[in-house]
């Protein structure tokens, strides 16, 4: 018999590639150290207990979103809590359909747990927004889920709130579900609340992680119709049991001072999309949807992008992720995650990389 091997080569590249000092390669802001913040050893109730389901980080995260607190599932970072919410949404054989490009963890996840797995294209050509007639295009009767980020990684798209609605239409006429990765919502400009208001079909998932640079808490979340929650906690109650309490603990300490820990990322994103289009509108070698919203981008180049990537290392200090982790090996992908000094540098070594390259 041979042996099933499930893994995400993107996670273990992102995780364990040689450092550099201009990392395009981050999908994130600065990290925040919690440290900044008057937190005491006995706000973080160190008394050795579990607290099942606790309760008051799921209302600080419900206040935070206007999402009841029934309706809301803890889960170790957003990663998990997609893999929490396919496994309580679909079963061995089920039709998923996941956009393309896409973060691969959601294709891993969905082929770990037996899916059969159909995609529908975002194109390039039209600034990788979601088109609902695609999406229809593809859906069949056996169709249970289908599997978006919003905003889109790698490109950074924003879905409005119209074609969600519409893609519920199409949800609903099959009973199927829509499962959201929201992790960079909150980077919108201005920020879009949850699609979990906007019908039950609608499954959403998010965390302190990338746009709080709170990643270290693995604090994240699902927002779900309350019977699907619950079936997600028993799911929970199988993969990890409770969250670790101190976690917990310090998750709700950041909800308490989230404008402060956030404070500055807004502006600086601004100023970074900013550099980031007067960079691009510069170059004839390549195409882009102008930066609106979030923390990256997902340009298209005439050349071969592991090259451009392994030339950035080894001249320039700098790294970007090339397209094939996204599908597409004739784009890359660069984060707007950094302050903004280190973001204009960066951008500058990249262009002579692209000027050697020609």
């Amino acid at each position: 018999m041979t042996e099933r091997i499930m893994q995400s080569d993107y996670m273990h590249w992102a995780k364990f590639k040689p450092p550099v000092r201009h990392a395009l390669t981050s999908s994130e802001v600065p990290h925040f150290r919690m440290d900044k913040l008057s937190i005491k050893l006995a706000d973080l109730d160190m008394d050795g207990a579990s607290h099942p389901r606790y309760a008051l980080l799921r209302e600080k995260i419900g206040q935070r979103y206007g999402v009841p607190a029934e309706r809301i599932v803890a889960a170790d970072g957003t990663s998990m809590a997609n893999f929490l919410a396919m496994a309580a949404l679909i079963n061995p054989g089920d039709e998923v359909l996941i956009e393309r490009p896409t973060y691969e963890p959601l294709i891993g996840a969905a082929s770990f747990l037996g899916a059969q797995i159909k995609r529908f294209d975002r194109e390039g050509s039209q600034g990788f927004r979601l088109d609902p007639a695609t999406v229809a295009g593809v859906m069949s009767d056996r169709t249970r889920l289908i599997v978006i980020t919003n905003l889109h990684n790698p490109s950074g798209v924003l879905i409005e709130d119209g074609t969600l609605s519409e893609l519920r239409s199409l949800a609903a006429e099959r009973d199927a579900r829509i499962l959201i990765d929201e992790v960079y919502l909150d980077s919108a400009s201005p920020p879009r609340r949850s699609a979990a208001h906007l019908g039950p079909e609608f499954v959403c998932t998010n965390s302190l992680t990338k746009v709080y640079g709170l990643s270290g808490l693995r604090c994240g979340w699902i927002f779900a119709e309350t019977e699907l929650a619950e079936r997600m906690w028993r799911l929970n109650d199988l993969f990890g049991v409770n969250q670790a309490h101190q976690a917990e603990r310090l998750g709700c300490i950041a909800f308490d001072h989230l404008d402060e820990i956030n404070d500055g990322n807004p502006a600086m994103l601004s100023d970074n999309r900013e550099a980031w289009n007067e960079f691009v509108g510069l170059r004839d070698d390549l195409r882009c949807t102008p930066a609106e919203h979030g923390i990256t981008v997902f340009p298209r180049w005439t050349g071969d992008t592991e090259q451009l990537a392994a030339h950035l290392r080894e001249h320039y200090d700098t790294a970007i992720v090339p397209g094939r982790w996204f599908e597409m090996p004739d784009h890359f992908r660069v984060s707007l995650g950094l302050p903004t000094r280190d973001l204009e540098e960066g951008l500058n070594r990249l262009g002579q990389a692209l000027d050697d390259l020609k």
